[in-house]
């Protein structure tokens, strides 16, 4: 349940409306000192998430980590579920961004999955607490905030579905598999070596991050790839 709003809490209209736009809507309406001092919250907001659990923080925490009154996280944000929507979306679109960019690649489909499985995992080196987050409280939330963002999560699936699909129109990959398992195979994988890390089940240094990108790769393409007899 989301914290009750300070009294006398009102959003202004305007900032409601570019809010409701979506998390990069806000800089078209606010001062960049409102747009650091939302930042600023956003990030306090993903140290406590990745500290203490979504489901068991609450706006003051947020607001005390920011070093904010507690009031003016309500200023930018109607509840800690539209911080975590934000903050999803944000890291989420630009991972479709990437998926597209790497698409539009005259590359083999190979490489091109690589690169995804790169970004993937240097995000996770570059932000780990922002990782776990999206992994632990969104993408695998399937009653909760993974069910509200299933639509913009299979967009990746599909962009990742349709890169295999021209593997296997070329001849790269073979035919008999799928191109939707194949991505649910692919991005399954990636998930799962970020789970172990976040969770402190396998070492995730340095070594090991680039090893798990070549390793991913590897073993899903591999089983893609055309059998003698095809």
């Amino acid at each position: 349940m989301s914290e009750a709003k300070p009294s006398g809490y009102r959003r202004p209209e305007a900032e409601s409306r570019s809010q409701d736009a979506g998390p990069e809507a806000p800089r078209r309406t606010l001062s960049k000192a409102a747009i650091d001092k939302r930042r600023i919250i956003l990030d306090a907001a993903v140290r406590v998430f990745a500290r203490q659990g979504f489901r068991t923080c609450r706006v003051s925490d947020i607001a005390d980590e920011a070093g904010v009154a507690y009031g003016l996280v309500y200023h930018y944000f109607t509840s800690k579920d539209e911080i975590l929507d934000t903050l999803f979306l944000e890291r989420w679109n630009i991972l479709i961004a990437t998926i597209a960019e790497q698409d539009s690649r005259a590359l083999p489909a190979r490489d091109k999955l690589y690169a995804i499985a790169a970004f993937i995992v240097d995000s996770y080196a570059h932000d780990p607490d922002l990782m776990q987050v999206i992994i632990v409280e969104v993408t695998r939330a399937a009653n909760t905030f993974g069910r509200t963002h299933l639509g913009k999560i299979r967009e990746a699936y599909a962009q990742i579905a349709e890169i295999v699909r021209k593997g296997q129109a070329s001849g790269e990959f073979r035919s008999d598999i799928t191109a939707e398992f194949a991505a649910l195979t692919f991005y399954g994988a990636i998930e799962q070596v970020l789970t172990g890390w976040i969770f402190s089940l396998v070492p995730a240094g340095d070594d090991e991050r680039e090893q798990a990108k070549w390793l991913i790769v590897e073993t899903v393409c591999g089983g893609l790839e055309p059998r003698a007899s095809d």
